[in-house]
């Protein structure tokens, strides 16, 4: 029976950053774009005596709680994202290690 790995091996020298990247460009998108300025955009174009979506969400000229808390989880995301950013900008190129195992004795395949 032959041996061989059911997928191919994986490539040494990969970059984690690009994950640090597409997954804070994700919650900014979210964040801010949706939940925040979708949100306070669709309440300051609302009429007076508000106004029903098709789906049967209810949206008035004020912002109610259900309003809040989405803004606050936007501004949240979002800050999260741009903190992801950064981290992605600032480490350091090449494979993502674990602090304190030593790597030295691996070789790769």
């Amino acid at each position: 029976m032959q041996e061989s790995p059911a997928t191919p091996p994986e490539d040494f020298g990969g970059d984690p950053r690009l994950g640090w990247e597409i997954a804070s460009g994700l919650l900014i998108f979210l964040g801010w774009g949706i939940a925040v300025v979708i949100n306070l955009l669709a309440h300051a174009l609302a009429p007076a005596d508000g106004m029903r979506l098709w789906w049967g969400i209810w949206i008035g000229p004020h912002l109610g709680g259900f309003a809040w808390i989405t803004l606050g989880i936007g501004v949240f995301t979002g800050t999260m994202g741009v903190i992801f950013l950064h981290l992605a900008r600032t480490s350091a190129r090449g494979p993502l290690v674990l602090p304190g195992y030593d790597y030295s004795s691996e070789q790769p395949p």
